[in-house]
């Protein structure tokens, strides 16, 4: 999970996204584009027709058009789509589009999914800033005969509103009344621009391989990329080979919390609303440029870091594990990319030298690596995991409850929450996060977080797309899907289930972190696996651990705040790591040419 939020049944949801409306009878009031900020109001209009020039496609287009309406006059409203910070982010709309030529139009209209507004006519009169997107689709061909219209990643990260390839309107200011209905027309005349690859510099390197195992499974070549942390004297020392450390999270733009070049000085001060701290941007700063000075110093143990890149159709990244929706991602990881990144840099190359950590969706990809490929890996650093155990998936129980949305008494009902601050003030529901990705994309193609999770855990639909574990519009939880993840993807449940084999293969290796006041509520998970795991026989001589009062992502530092802890991933486990080498190595390994 990031650090940022995340009335029909579900063929009419279907349907809902793949219409494409003729002009309609109604007036058509052009709105022509403005810059942002200086635009004056346009007419008034509670319907759109979308369209493109055919010049910026030679061939008819799939995808998603997601409309955007905001009471923030100041930004592209594509630009502050926040999951969690749904309080800070526009009107959203959204319905497919097959075959959608250059200069055909697509009217959006009440049949469109939204939020916060369920229907474009329920969008309450003002002045507006209004913009709309297309997320563009390709077909894939799938060698098990599946078709499937999904949005490829661009090397963005699977982030729709900076895709490069997808189209978009200039945004225009708009009065919209709904006793006054007009059609106002966007016109998609802008697409957005490749993203260049990073440079390699004296300690950051990039690779990028062809998986065999990936291509094979979706018909088409899949790569995986790396940025990979290389030691001080790593030229110097052609003889030593080091420890590898895999730091799991999203879609990294390049290695984290790493800087060769002091402060900008002239750096414009950010606040930091999650830390409520002035000048964040300016310790962030500060401590990645810290972070490279610790990491030349002459006491530091050499060792390589590694930050991999897995953005899919579906998600920024895999969750590093074997799916039937996404692939066999976990394997081409670690027996594709893991030894060649060894090969290359000189990596020790056995288990008892490998370690890994992450935290939110990283930290459930660190103990998940640890617990699918056991002899691989030396310790697993689990920090704020998405739901490691799904008794407490947020605040749901997939095995009890029948809604995922809301809580059924004898005469009324409670919407679950979803995202909250650390003193409990809730900020969006169940259904908010759920509604908000709906209205992005339908069968798992939001890009979101809930999206993902049922992408990776859940089987294959009947459709070829991922069967849902719940009904996005009800909430109604599949009990059959929920049994589906409880068996490959619950990990307190699986370590449980097979620690008669796993126990001397993960005995002192796990250990994990959350505050009690996780935003987004993944402090019960903890709870529930935690039991579990001091009741194993033999026991599995980990830690588990608490922040009192820290948000998501605390990661084990009791001394610091979670605003500086975060940016130290790289070194904070450094003792455990050494504890575990020290103990773990065989007769006659190395463990001194990377001491240097």
């Amino acid at each position: 999970m990031r650090n940022v939020l995340a009335d029909l049944a579900e063929n009419k949801v279907k349907k809902m996204g793949t219409w494409i409306a003729k002009a309609a009878t109604a007036a058509c009031i052009i709105a022509a584009p403005i810059p942002v900020g200086a635009a004056p109001l346009a007419h008034e209009g509670n319907t759109f027709s979308v369209s493109f020039p055919a010049a910026l496609s030679g061939a008819p287009l799939d995808g998603r058009v997601i409309l955007l309406l905001s009471k923030d006059l100041s930004r592209e409203p594509r630009t502050h789509v926040e999951p969690n910070e749904p309080l800070a982010s526009p009107y959203i709309f959204g319905f497919n589009v097959d075959a959608l030529a250059g200069g055909q139009a697509v009217v959006l209209d009440d049949r469109a999914f939204g939020w916060p507004a369920r229907h474009l006519s329920a969008v309450p009169a003002g002045d507006y800033l209004v913009q709309a997107v297309l997320n563009r689709y390709e077909t894939f061909h799938m060698p098990d005969g599946r078709t499937l219209k999904l949005p490829p990643d661009q090397g963005e990260g699977q982030q729709w509103a900076r895709k490069p390839g997808n189209l978009y309107s200039t945004p225009i200011r708009l009065h919209i009344d709904p006793a006054h209905p007009h059609r106002t027309v966007l016109l998609l005349d802008q697409k957005i621009a490749a993203i260049p690859r990073k440079a390699d510099t004296e300690f950051v390197r990039h690779i990028r391989i062809r998986s065999e195992l990936l291509s094979k499974f979706w018909g088409r070549d899949v790569y995986l990329g790396a940025h990979v942390l290389l030691p001080k004297g790593f030229d110097a020392h052609p003889q030593a080979h080091y420890p590898l450390m895999v730091f799991h999270g999203h879609y990294p733009d390049d290695i984290s919390e790493f800087r060769t070049v002091p402060p900008d000085p002239d750096l414009k001060s950010e606040y930091s609303a999650r830390f409520q701290l002035a000048g964040y941007n300016r310790v962030e700063q500060e401590e990645a440029y810290a972070s490279y000075q610790k990491w030349i110093s002459a006491d530091l143990p050499r060792f390589l870091v590694v930050e991999i890149e897995h953005a899919n159709p579906f998600y920024d990244d895999s969750y590093a594990v074997n799916s039937a929706n996404l692939g066999p991602y976990g394997d081409a990881i670690n027996h594709e990319l893991i030894p060649e990144i060894e090969r290359r840099f000189r990596g020790i190359g056995a288990g008892w030298a490998r370690f890994t950590y992450g935290g939110s969706t990283g930290g459930w990809e660190a103990l998940a690596t640890q617990v699918f490929y056991p002899d691989m890996y030396n310790g697993a650093f689990a920090a704020c995991p998405d739901p490691i155990d799904f008794r407490a998936y947020t605040l749901i129980n997939l095995y009890q409850d029948g809604n995922a949305y809301s809580l059924q008494g004898e005469a009324s009902s409670v919407e679950r929450p979803a995202f909250r601050n650390y003193l409990g003030e809730v900020f969006a529901t169940q259904r908010d996060a759920n509604y908000m990705e709906l209205a992005q994309g339908d069968h798992s193609r939001s890009g979101g977080q809930y999206d993902i999770w049922q992408a990776v855990f859940g089987p294959v639909g009947s459709d070829g797309y991922p069967k849902p574990i719940f009904d996005k519009v009800t909430g109604d939880i599949d009990k059959s899907v929920a049994t589906y993840w409880r068996e490959h993807f619950d990990l307190s449940y699986i370590i449980s289930r097979d620690w008669a084999s796993l126990a001397p293969k993960l005995q002192g290796k796990i250990h994990i972190y959350v505050g009690n006041g996780d935003n987004y509520y993944l402090t019960d998970s903890v709870y529930f696996g935690q039991e579990r795991l001091e009741a194993l026989q033999p026991k599995y001589q980990g830690s588990v651990a608490y922040g009192d009062r820290a948000e998501h992502c605390w990661n084990g530092d009791p001394k610091l705040a979670n605003a500086y802890s975060r940016l130290h991933y790289n070194f904070q486990y450094l003792p455990v790591i050494l504890e575990r080498i020290s103990a773990a190595a065989p007769a006659g390994a190395d463990v001194t040419s990377w001491r240097y």
